[in-house]
C-alpha cells in the first residue's frame, strides 16, 4: 500500500513539471519536499515563511532538512500579525493565516513559472477543523498527500522507507495554536510560548504542548509520560523559568496532550 501510494505521489509530480512547495519543515511539507525533488530535481523549490508564529529553533531544523533533501530552498516574511483578523484568533484564524501565506506565495509562483503550489495538508487533516485549508484551496494550491489519500502514520511510514531520519519527527504545528479561541495574539505571547516550549524541548520532552491562558502556562504531555516527568523534571527550576519568560502560574494537565484539544470546545454544527 505505501510503495502503491508513493507511486502515485511521483506520477503526479512528473505530471506538474515544476511545482513550488510550502514548506514548513514539519514531516508532512517535508515528505512532500522529498518527494518533489526526487522526481522534478530543480524545478522544485521550497519556501519556508518566516513570522512570529515560527519558532527560531523549528526554522533551522527546516533549513538542514532541505539541505540533506538537497532541493533548493528559500525563506519569505509573511505578515498575518498585521491582520486583525488573525491577530483576535476567532476560531478561524487559520483561513487568515493561510491566506496570507497563499496571497505571499502565488505571485511568486506566476512570476517564476511554477504552475503549481502545493502544501502538506494529509488527509488526516481534511477529518479535523481546518479552516486553512478552504482558504489555500481558494487561492489554487493542492495537497499531494491529501489526493493520493496518505494519512499522517502513513507520512511517517514513507518518510521512513525513503530514509529520513526525522520520520518520528512530533508534529509542531504554529505556536498561534497554543491560545484558546478568542484570546488576542500577540508578538510577545508567542515568544513566551516558544521559550516555554524550548526549555523543555531542551530537558528532552519532545512530544508536547504549552497551551497559553492569558498569565497562566499549561503544560500538556502524552498521558504515559505525566508521572515521569513529575518525578525527574526539577519543578522549581521550571516554574522560575516560565515566570521569567512572562508566565505567572504554570500548571500540569493531567488529562495529558492530545493533538486538536483546543478545538474540541468549537460546536462546529453551529
Amino acid at each position: 500500500m505505501i510503495q502503491e501510494k508513493l507511486a502515485q505521489l511521483k506520477s503526479l509530480f512528473a505530471q506538474m513539471d515544476r511545482a513550488l512547495i510550502a514548506y514548513s519543515g514539519g514531516i508532512d511539507s517535508t515528505l512532500v519536499a522529498k518527494i518533489a525533488y526526487d522526481v522534478l530535481g530543480d524545478k522544485a523549490l521550497a519556501i519556508t515563511a518566516v513570522s512570529p508564529s515560527l519558532l527560531p529553533e523549528d526554522l533551522e531544523d527546516a533549513k538542514t532538512q532541505a539541505i540533506t533533501i538537497g532541493i533548493p530552498h528559500e525563506l519569505i516574511q509573511t505578515h498575518e500579525m498585521d491582520n486583525p483578523n488573525y491577530t483576535s484568533n476567532p476560531v478561524n484564524r487559520c483561513y487568515f493565516c493561510k491566506s496570507e501565506l497563499h496571497d505571499t506565495l502565488k505571485p511568486i509562483a506566476i512570476q517564476r513559472g511554477y504552475p503549481y503550489v502545493v502544501d502538506g495538508v494529509n488527509a488526516d487533516d481534511l477529518h479535523d477543523y481546518r479552516p486553512g485549508i478552504q482558504a489555500a484551496k481558494e487561492r489554487g494550491a493542492r495537497s499531494p498527500l491529501a489526493e493520493v489519500g496518505v494519512t499522517k502514520a502513513e507520512v511517517r511510514e514513507m518518510s521512513q522507507l525513503l530514509g529520513l531520519p526525522w520520520w518520528n519527527k512530533p508534529s509542531q504545528p504554529c505556536l498561534s495554536s497554543r491560545f484558546p479561541y478568542g484570546e488576542e495574539i500577540t508578538v510577545d505571547k508567542l515568544q513566551k510560548v516558544g521559550r516555554a516550549e524550548v526549555y523543555l524541548r531542551k530537558l528532552g520532552w519532545n512530544n508536547l504542548r504549552v497551551r497559553c491562558h492569558e498569565n497562566t502556562a499549561r503544560i500538556e504531555l502524552p498521558p504515559e509520560k505525566i508521572k515521569d516527568f513529575v518525578a525527574s523534571v526539577d519543578l522549581n527550576a521550571l516554574v522560575s523559568a516560565f515566570q521569567e519568560y512572562g508566565f505567572v502560574y504554570v500548571t500540569l494537565d493531567l488529562e495529558g496532550y492530545r493533538s486538536g484539544k483546543l478545538n474540541e470546545v468549537l460546536n462546529l454544527s453551529v
